[in-house]
């Protein structure tokens, strides 16, 4: 049974993951979308700011996507998303980061134009293994009421 809107309420939603990032990961992705030297390079990532080989923050952003589709997404009647509000990098991702995202709904509201859905503002707070926030992401989700379905 698919996730609507009216299933979603303020607070807390869950948490999902974990996914595991290797070294290989953070230079595969950084080769194809990001070949910044701090992403691809150990010796060129010791001086810069983040001392060391660290992944994109769009690294993240994907990580973030799939960890999400995984553990729930995929179970929403999702309309899709209008963008997304705010991505905030906190800290660097590093090889070896087992990762978790922690969500909460912010809000929600029905839609004046399209009745037959609703919007549900995301926290997305993904960490490392030791707790340590990574990134930040406040991203409003559509989702299809019950009655849109068929469901009562």
């Amino acid at each position: 049974m698919k996730l609507t809107f009216e299933d979603f309420k303020p607070g807390a939603f869950g948490t999902f993951g974990p996914h595991h990032v290797s070294r290989e990961d953070i230079i595969a992705f950084a080769t194809e979308y990001d070949p910044q030297p701090m992403h691809l390079d150990e010796e060129a990532a010791k001086h810069s700011m983040l001392k060391g080989l660290s992944g994109s923050g769009w690294h993240m952003c994907a990580l973030l996507m799939r960890i999400s589709w995984d553990g729930f997404i995929q179970r929403i009647a999702s309309s899709g998303a209008p963008g997304v509000d705010e991505v905030r990098w906190v800290s660097p991702l590093r090889p070896g980061d087992d990762l978790t995202v922690t969500v909460e709904v912010l809000e929600t509201r029905e839609s004046k134009s399209r009745p037959e859905l609703g919007f549900v503002t995301l926290m997305n707070d993904m960490r490392n293994a030791s707790g340590q926030t990574l990134m930040l992401a406040k991203i409003p989700i559509m989702v299809l009421k019950r009655a849109a379905l068929g469901a009562n």
